[in-house]
């Protein structure tokens, strides 16, 4: 689905794992996205129309970032979404996540409709039919450690060229402050 999505780009050992994977399996994803948590746009609440100005984008996320600290999270075992053929490492729908996404969604900003209920997830998997292998290597993927989410980014999503990003905000606030109206 075209529009805004918003993500927080990974770092380090896991950033590399998923990109390692992405690249094995699913050379498209690698090519046009980069490895991150989606935040908004393909659970919860759908991508934010096209035609939302930047203005608007910084308006309504940039109090939402200024008081949400920084939050970690970790990275569960891979499963296929919904039957399909997209792999997907799952993070807790619960808790600061939960806050921040629910933030986000009530901030004003339009939505499109979203197919799934709130589903934090980095995505292995999505443009190709897998074949029992692939699937079994996939699904076999572990992050270990945790993840640190800083940052979010919006990506203007226009399927098949590659994400753009538009904006990034750094999470600034306070342990604490996740709960503050934004």
């Amino acid at each position: 689905m075209d529009g805004i999505f918003i993500i927080s780009e990974l770092t380090g050992t896991a950033r590399e794992i998923v990109r390692a994977a992405q690249e094995k399996i699913d050379r498209r994803l690698a090519s046009t996205s980069v490895p991150h948590i989606t935040i908004t746009g393909s659970s919860g609440v759908g991508p934010i129309p096209l035609n939302v100005p930047l203005e608007a984008l910084k308006t309504a996320l940039g109090p939402i970032a200024e008081t949400t600290a920084p939050i970690t999270a970790r990275l569960g075992a891979p499963m296929r979404f919904m039957q399909t053929d997209i792999i997907v490492l799952p993070l807790d729908p619960h808790g600061p996540l939960r806050a921040l996404h629910d933030r986000i969604a009530t901030s004003g900003l339009p939505f499109q409709p979203a197919r799934f209920p709130f589903t934090p997830h980095a995505t292995l998997s999505f443009y190709v039919t897998l074949d029992a292998a692939q699937r079994r290597e996939l699904l076999s993927v572990r992050v270990e450690g945790s993840v640190i989410i800083d940052r979010l980014q919006c990506y203007r999503t226009v399927d098949p060229l590659p994400a753009r990003k538009v904006l990034e905000l750094d999470l600034t606030g306070r342990a604490g402050n996740e709960e503050r109206a934004g």
